[in-house]
C-alpha cells in the first residue's frame, strides 16, 4: 500500500511539514528510473508534504500510486507529439529554464524546504531558488552528450548533423548548469566516476532499490525459510532479459550460447528485435542448424513479472553482455538465485559477486562469454544460489530507503527533527 502521508494543516502556510518538490526527466513510462522516483516518493511521503513533480514531458499515463497521487508541472515541450520529441534536444536548456520558473512561482506561494531531481537527462540542471538546497539522484550524466553519442547520431544523417551543431554548446551547459546542485548521489561507483569525469564533482554512491521481497528463490514448500532455494536442479538454459537494443549486446549472447551448444532464451522487446532474429538465423545457419530455434534460441518477448521470476529461477545463469550504468536485472536474477555472467565493467563490477556468485568476462567475444559461463558449472548450484541471493541483499529497499533519509537530513534540517519515515513497499 502506498504510504499514508504526514497529517497536514489545511493552510499549506501554516503547516510546519518539511515540503519537497521533486524533479524528473519525464514521465511516459515505468522503468527503472520511474521505480526509484516512486521509492522516493514512497520513504519520504509519511513525514514530508511532496510535490509537485516538475517534468520536460509528461503523457499523464498512471505509473504507480504513489507517483500517481502528487500534482505535475511538465514545460511546454510537453504540447508536442510523442514522434517529435527526439527531436527536441536542443530544446531543452529552454524547458529546463521554463521549469525554473516554475519551481520559483511555487516556492514564492509556499516555500519548499528541499528540491530531489532524478535525472539520467536535463532536469538536474534546473535552477533552484536561492536558499532552497539540491540533492540530484544521478542515474547518468546525459548519455547522448557524453557516453553514447555515436548511437543517437547513427538514429539518421539528420540527427547526426544536429549533434554535431549543438552537441558543444549542450555539453558546456550540462557542465556549466550543475552548479545549481547542491549534493549529488550516483547510482553506482561506475557513475560516481563519470559523474567525477564529466562534471568535476563529487557524489556519494546510492544503488537503486531492487524488489528483493518481490525476486524470491524458488522455495520447498515446508516450512523452509523464503530465500532458501529449492532443492529441484536449475535447467540447462541460459537466459538474457534486456531491451532489444544495440548497446545491450544481445548478438553477443547469442554467438556465445551458439559456440557453446546451449540453449538460449531471450526475454525483451526492442527497435533490434527484428534484426536479431535475422542475425540469429544466420549465425544458427552458419553453426549447421536449420534456423535459430532449432539451434535452441528462443525469443520471448515481453513477459510478466511472474513469468520473468519463473525465468530467473529456473535459468542455469544469466547473461549480462552489456556495460550499463547500474543494471537492475543482474539483482533481479540474483534475488531469484540466478547466477550472473557479466562484462567486468560498469555497474555490474558492483552488482555481481564472482566467483562466489557469478563469474566476469573481459573481452565481449563469444569466446569469453562460452568460457566464463564454463565456470558456473564448476561450482554447486545450490551454493551458488544461495550466495546470489545473499548478494542481492545489499541492494533491498530499506538500504535505498535509509540512504536516501541519510542524504536528505543532511540538507534539510527540518527532516533531521522529523520521525522515522518506515520501510514502505510498493504494491504487488
Amino acid at each position: 500500500m502506498v504510504p499514508k502521508p504526514a497529517p497536514h494543516s489545511a493552510d499549506p502556510k501554516a503547516d510546519p511539514s518539511p515540503r519537497i518538490a521533486l524533479a524528473h526527466d519525464w514521465l511516459v513510462g515505468l522503468r527503472g528510473g520511474e521505480l526509484v522516483l516512486d521509492a522516493i516518493v514512497r520513504t519520504l511521503a509519511p513525514i514530508a508534504r511532496i510535490g509537485p513533480i516538475f517534468t520536460m514531458f509528461d503523457n499523464r499515463e498512471p505509473l504507480t500510486p504513489a507517483i500517481d497521487a502528487l500534482p505535475r508541472r511538465a514545460s511546454s515541450l510537453n504540447r508536442t507529439p510523442d514522434r517529435a520529441r527526439r527531436w527536441l534536444l536542443p530544446a531543452y536548456p529552454a524547458a529546463v529554464a521554463q521549469l525554473s520558473r516554475k519551481l520559483a512561482r511555487a516556492h514564492a506561494r509556499d516555500p519548499f524546504d528541499l528540491l530531489i531531481s532524478t535525472s539520467s537527462s536535463a532536469i538536474k540542471n534546473l535552477r533552484p531558488p536561492q536558499g532552497l538546497p539540491h540533492l540530484c539522484y544521478c542515474h547518468a550524466p546525459a548519455r547522448y552528450l557524453w557516453t553514447r553519442t555515436d548511437e543517437y547520431a547513427d538514429a539518421s544523417p539528420l540527427h547526426a548533423l544536429g549533434l554535431r551543431a549543438a552537441g558543444p554548446a549542450l555539453r558546456a551547459w550540462d557542465r556549466r548548469a550543475t552548479r545549481h546542485i547542491t549534493a549529488l548521489l550516483a547510482n553506482s561507483t561506475h557513475i560516481q566516476r563519470e559523474i567525477a569525469r564529466v562534471y568535476h564533482r563529487e557524489s556519494a554512491v546510492l544503488h537503486p532499490p531492487v524488489r528483493t521481497h518481490t525476486f524470491t528463490p524458488a522455495h520447498t514448500p515446508t516450512n523452509t525459510p523464503a530465500n532458501t532455494p529449492a532443492n529441484t536442479p536449475r535447467e540447462a538454459f541460459w537466459l538474457v532479459v534486456s531491451a532489444l537494443e544495440p548497446y545491450k549486446r544481445v548478438d553477443l549472447a547469442i554467438e556465445a550460447a551458439l559456440l557453446a551448444a546451449v540453449e538460449l532464451r531471450i526475454a525483451g522487446q526492442g527497435s533490434r528485435a527484428a534484426d536479431l532474429r535475422r542475425f540469429a538465423d544466420e549465425r544458427a545457419r552458419a553453426a549447421g542448424h536449420a534456423n535459430a530455434q532449432a539451434a535452441g534460441i528462443r525469443f520471448l518477448g515481453r513477459v510478466s513479472d511472474a513469468d520473468l521470476i519463473d525465468l530467473y529461477r529456473r535459468a542455469r545463469l544469466l547473461l549480462f553482455t552489456q556495460i550499463e550504468d547500474f543494471g537492475i536485472v543482474a539483482v533481479e536474477a540474483q534475488a531469484c538465485g540466478c547466477p550472473v555472467v557479466a562484462r567486468a565493467e560498469g555497474g555490474a563490477i558492483d552488482t555481481v559477486r564472482a566467483p562466489t556468485a557469478g563469474a566476469f568476462f573481459n573481452s565481449p567475444t563469444p569466446a569469453a562469454v562460452a568460457e566464463a559461463a564454463r565456470t558456473i558449472d564448476q561450482h554447486d548450484p545450490k551454493t551458488l544460489a544461495t550466495a546470489a541471493r545473499a548478494n542481492a541483499e545489499r541492494f533491498a529497499e530499506h538500504a535505498f530507503n535509509e540512504g536516501l533519509l541519510r542524504a536528505a537530513r543532511a540538507l534539510c534540517p527540518k527532516l533531521t527533527s522529523a520521525p522515522a519515515a518506515p520501510v514502505s513497499r510498493p504494491p504487488p
